[in-house]
């Protein structure tokens, strides 16, 4: 509880604690998926991996012009393990007709 209120009011010796715990938590419980077809979309992506556990968000990355996937996605779940999980039983499973790569998401 000290934290959390540390961190509220902008404690500057814990923003690399903070930081860390951030990405640590997100990195790991996100992951990426590549080789989309250019007719997957959302709801087509969370189909396939919500059989793996609990999702908090997925994107298709789409051309802003024609609407279609950019090829690659993100898929955030809300434990680590679950994420893991899919990761091993997804990358390399056919999805719309192409084979997808999936891994964990890099950081910005």
């Amino acid at each position: 509880m000290q934290i959390s209120r540390a961190l509220a009011k902008g404690n500057p010796l814990l923003f690399p604690l903070s930081r860390f715990l951030c990405v640590r938590h997100h990195s790991s419980a996100n992951l990426f998926v590549a080789g989309l077809s250019w007719d997957t979309n959302e709801p087509i992506l969370r189909d396939a991996f919500e059989q793996h556990g609990e999702i908090i968000e997925v994107r298709v990355i789409c051309d802003q012009v024609t609407g279609k996937s950019k090829g690659y996605g993100l898929v955030r779940f809300v434990s680590e393990t679950t994420a893991a999980t899919a990761r091993k039983e997804m990358n390399g499973q056919i999805l719309d007709g192409r084979r997808i790569r999936v891994s964990y998401a890099h950081k910005r």
